[in-house]
């Protein structure tokens, strides 16, 4: 431990004149964790706003969430590419990050613009306008702005402080870059956590004006402490796209779909020179027809490289395919538990319909209860590192350790669980609301407490920390590392899959 914090002081006191280092990760993992506060601190409360200042039905607002919600989640796979195969990690993060303000900036305007907004009900016939064209159109642009932005950000701030630790001496300190994932998930669970409590108790209590204005203010906030440090940051050029050599492995297989296969050594394959893989495994074999050599002269320039890399490719493209393809089927399985997870506004009108108060002078905000998920992912971490491996390892007289597929078993279960505990908590709530004569005002607040919710809320993000971050480990265990973000990436548009078929689950019902 001394080691490694003497290690920590000296990359800390490094020459100002040296580009990367540890001095510049809290600038990166400043901007993500202040765009996921400016973000969340919006979302929770979204569906009251649409609801109560745009005249929208439950089921509309909903829908315009979903999408929401799902382009914030799918643009990151947009940005990485985008940052590979052209503008490169810093311009990547600069132009989102400045795109995602003016998004912020827009959704605060509509709080102060009477008419970028329907005007208020009518008192006397209780009679209120829908949202015209111009003024839907306006709110949709704001959200286009805000994911886009999200998409540029959060595909690359992890990667583009890697890259801070892959110059000079920093590549040589593990130790370094172990501390730096710790700090930025850390950053993450800590920007949630003040962006339900503190940012969603302002838009409660002050208005949605000053509700709204904090997450820009903290959006700007963030762009300037990032440009603030652009000449001390490992800047790294954009190279080919990633993606273009898996969609190459797959015309090129389709190209030799007449080719035979031997199962000796007859057959001669194209590989990277010096490269340690010089056959194809026999997995996946109909990608193999990709690599093989049919013609050296024809196929093969002097220094040994493909003339058409679109017709035949090297092995290391065709592993690499094959080590994505294989974690799919883990990559697949949490697609269920992102429908349950995806339920957002039933909970939160859940929430706002139940007796949320703690004492005579102070109620939970109705968005805050997800604050009860993010603790106990808290909670379990410290539970499972500090008490049950040491306890289940005294027990046993033998190290304990839960392996990844278990975790990752067990967070399905929980999910399994929480939904049967919302079921019944739901049922019940509905049956005092019509007891109450609560049938007709769905927003009216019904004797049950709140804090029935906590038991469905924290399951849920229980098995999202069991299933999720267990995921992203056997991606970065099996998947090339130069393909972990896009496969990362991936893992988080399976949740675009999730929530559609959550939106379809309402639409239904």
């Amino acid at each position: 431990m001394e080691e490694k914090n003497t290690m920590l002081e000296e990359h800390l006191l490094e020459r100002t004149d040296q580009k990367g280092g540890f001095r510049t990760l809290p600038f990166i993992i400043g901007i993500e964790a202040l765009e996921k506060m400016a973000t969340f601190g919006l979302m929770p409360n979204m569906t009251l706003y649409l609801m109560k200042e745009y005249h929208m039905e439950m089921t509309t607002a909903s829908n315009l969430l979903f999408f929401w919600s799902a382009a914030t989640n799918f643009m990151p796979l947009l940005g990485a590419l985008v940052a590979d195969s052209f503008l490169g990690r810093f311009c990547t993060i600069g132009i989102g990050s400045i795109i995602s303000l003016m998004g912020m900036i827009l959704v605060w305007s509509t709080t102060v613009i009477p008419h970028a907004r329907p005007p208020p009900c009518e008192q006397f016939n209780n009679s209120c306008s829908s949202p015209t064209i111009f003024q839907f159109m306006y709110l949709c642009t704001a959200f286009g702005l805000i994911s886009v932005g999200a998409g540029g950000i959060r595909s690359s701030s992890l990667a583009f402080g890697a890259d801070q630790l892959e110059k000079g001496d920093f590549k040589k300190s593990s130790g370094l870059k172990e501390s730096y994932f710790s700090w930025y998930y850390a950053s993450y669970m800590f920007s949630v956590l003040i962006a339900l409590t503190c940012v969603v108790y302002i838009q409660d209590n002050m208005g949605w004006g000053v509700g709204f204005a904090v997450p820009a203010v903290l959006m700007l906030f963030g762009v300037s402490i990032f440009f603030l440090a652009s000449r001390f940051y490992v800047k790294l050029k954009s190279k080919t796209s990633l993606v273009t050599g898996f969609i190459q492995v797959v015309v090129a297989s389709y190209k030799n779909r007449r080719l035979d296969l031997t199962d000796g050594v007859n057959n001669v394959c194209h590989h990277k020179n010096g490269s340690a893989l010089v056959f194809p495994s026999e997995n996946l074999r109909f990608l193999n027809k990709a690599c093989i050599v049919r013609d050296p002269e024809r196929d093969l320039t002097a220094d040994g490289r493909a003339v058409n890399p679109w017709s035949l490719c090297s092995v290391e493209q065709v592993e690499e395919l094959k080590a994505l393809l294989r974690v799919l089927p883990i990559w697949s399985t949490g697609m269920v538990m992102s429908i349950n997870i995806s339920q957002n506004s039933f909970p939160l009108l859940q929430a706002v319909s139940m007796d949320r108060r703690i004492t005579s002078s102070f109620t939970i905000p109705a968005a805050s209860f997800s604050t009860f998920t993010v603790i106990s992912v808290i909670l379990w971490v410290a539970v499972y590192d500090r008490v049950f491996l040491p306890v289940a390892s005294r027990v046993m007289r033998r190290p304990v350790h839960v392996s990844t597929k278990t975790r990752m078993g067990i967070g399905i279960v929980f999910s399994f669980l929480a939904m049967l505990a919302s079921a019944g908590i739901e049922a019940i709530r509905r049956s005092l609301a019509i007891d109450e004569g609560y049938l007709d005002r769905p927003l009216a607040t019904t004797q049950m407490s709140a804090m029935w919710l906590v038991p469905q809320n924290c399951p849920n993000r229980l098995c999202r920390g069991l299933k999720r971050h267990r995921t992203k480990r056997v991606l970065l265990l099996r998947v090339p590392k130069k393909h972990v973000e896009h496969s990362i990436d991936a893992e988080r548009n399976r949740n675009v899959v999730g929530e559609f078929g959550s939106e379809l689950y309402n639409e239904c019902c």
